[in-house]
């Protein structure tokens, strides 16, 4: 299952982080915002319970959140929306996995991985800013199943059809939750029209 998210203001904010003449600084503000967002959709089914509130008035019934979450950022363009996931969800553990893809095989290869103990009934929230292949998902959907996860979903900012097929295709239980579905993928393996490189924009490292 996967969901577009086609809220205004996160396709004004999509607009602006496409544009090649947004800067490094503006473009990691733009993920942290984009995926608040995303995260709000992602999270309006998690599992809560009543609480009794004193408020300065009297007693209110009130939900809070039940559901041990864990979010995960692939490396390192994921780093870029943690911060995003923790403004709305502060009390979330964090997890990292890091995959790199072999050039022989083209399958990703895990290089690092460091995730929190899984509590049954949790929820792991992957998150990238793209899902081009699907590769990359895929491998860290796999760990995290591994590692005992129960609920996982992904966030990403921007995806394409050819990548969310094969995660879907692999993983039917896991829901993507995205601002885009773009067209294509280009020669390179680049979602055309996309970001360009998220990781280089994030973190300023392109040319």
């Amino acid at each position: 299952m996967h969901q577009q998210i086609d809220h205004p203001c996160v396709q004004h904010k999509l607009a602006i982080i496409r544009d090649a003449e947004t800067g490094h600084k503006r473009f990691r503000e733009l993920a942290t915002e984009i995926t608040e967002f995303l995260c709000y959709e992602a999270l309006k089914n998690v599992k809560t319970k009543k609480v009794e509130v004193r408020t300065p008035l009297a007693t209110a019934i009130c939900n809070k959140i039940d559901t041990d979450l864990v979010v995960v950022p692939i490396l390192r363009a994921g780093v870029g929306m943690l911060d995003g996931i923790l403004e709305l969800v502060p009390t979330a553990r964090v997890g990292f996995v890091g995959l790199f893809r072999d050039e022989g095989t083209k399958q990703p290869v895990s290089y690092y991985q460091r995730f929190p103990p899984q509590t049954k009934g949790g929820t792991c929230i992957i998150i990238d800013p793209m899902i081009a292949t699907g590769g990359s998902t895929i491998a860290a959907i796999d760990l995290l199943k591994q590692a005992g996860a129960g609920q996982i979903v992904v966030i990403c900012i921007v995806t394409c059809h050819e990548g969310l097929r094969l995660v879907e295709a692999a993983h039917p239980d896991v829901a993507v939750y995205t601002a885009s579905i773009d067209a294509e993928l280009d020669d390179n393996k680049y979602i055309v029209p996309g970001l360009g490189d998220a990781g280089d924009r994030l973190f300023g490292t392109s040319h």
